[in-house]
């Protein structure tokens, strides 16, 4: 398309003015800017949209065609910038998460947000952290949400929380105290590669166990812990990832001795992401909720706590 948005706001302040003069003085230019806007757009029509009568422009049968359809399309367009400039809560977050984090913390602070601010849309991606980080660095996604280790001088990192990683079985024989050398002969369930649980997990015990038998690697929590149900094996995994099998005695925990994992939850973004206010309003949200959240074992009243939130997030 070679009309542009100028020639237009030009084309339709001339009908209203019928004047180059008082055109150029109105908005800023000179009148041969605004004699010239109009010849162009004549040249791209092809045809003249005025008539030049007694030195005023008079749109000609051509030109009142051209008005009925520009006219409510210019003004569509100025709505949208003006609520743009003037809309802080209006437009699309990309998100990304972790396994973990999608599975057990994510849902509920997207829902709340965007059930507090409809006009925003929230996408989600998940993958593990070593993917999620790969999105921030190749700008698929705007912020995320991971557990464990991200490397990169390019990404900032944002402790949010501290997760616990605990060993657990569907084999209440299995969930005796042990130190967790002597378990490493066991069958174990882990995360693929580039998860954050098991990296974390195998960093912590790498000055203890040799070799650890691994007998099954899946990519999701949910898997592993159906295949922990049908097997007498262990795996290590987030204790909020399974709060509710434990109180059903599903799966028991293994009180393994001198064994305190723990990892960090961080919040991940690109150091040139430019920060807008609807940017900067999500990650606090994001932020305090999902904070909130881990440490009340993601049992808290999530309508309160957000109601909390969004007063804090309209005063800054």
């Amino acid at each position: 398309m070679k009309l542009t948005l100028r020639q237009m706001e030009i084309f339709l302040n001339v009908v209203e003015s019928g004047h180059l003069t008082n055109v150029a003085k109105e908005m800023g230019l000179s009148q041969s800017a605004v004699s010239m806007s109009i010849k162009e757009l004549e040249n791209i029509l092809g045809r003249p949209v005025f008539d030049r009568i007694n030195k005023k422009l008079v749109l000609n049968e051509v030109g009142r065609a051209f008005y009925k359809e520009i006219d409510p399309i210019f003004k569509k367009l100025s709505d949208i910038e003006f609520e743009f400039k003037n809309s802080e809560n209006k437009g699309m977050i990309r998100v990304g998460a972790s396994t973990t984090i999608v599975d057990y913390l994510m849902p509920s602070i997207i829902c709340s947000y965007m059930s507090a601010y409809p006009d925003v849309k929230i996408t989600l991606k998940e993958g593990n952290t070593k993917e999620i980080a790969q999105m921030i660095k190749e700008g698929q996604i705007d912020v995320g949400f991971v557990e464990g280790f991200v490397s990169g001088s390019d990404i900032i990192k944002e402790r949010i929380g501290i997760d616990e990683l605990v060993v657990v079985t569907a084999d209440k024989s299995l969930a005796k105290p042990a130190y967790i050398d002597e378990l490493a002969s066991k069958r174990w369930v882990l995360r693929e590669e580039g998860s954050g649980t098991r990296e974390v997990f195998l960093d912590y015990i790498k000055e203890k166990v040799d070799d650890l038998n691994i007998f099954f690697e899946l990519g999701h929590t949910e898997s592993i812990k159906s295949i922990l149900q049908n097997r007498e094996c262990l795996t290590c995994i987030s204790k909020i990832s399974i709060e509710n099998e434990i109180k059903e005695e599903k799966l028991f925990e293994v009180p393994v001795k001198n064994f305190k994992c723990q990892r960090d939850f961080l919040m991940i973004y690109h150091k040139d992401k430019y920060q807008s206010t609807l940017f900067e309003k999500f990650v606090y949200f994001a932020k305090k909720l999902m904070t909130q959240m881990i440490e009340n074992n993601s049992e808290l009243c999530l309508r309160e706590t957000v109601k909390e939130i969004q007063a804090e997030v309209k005063e800054k």
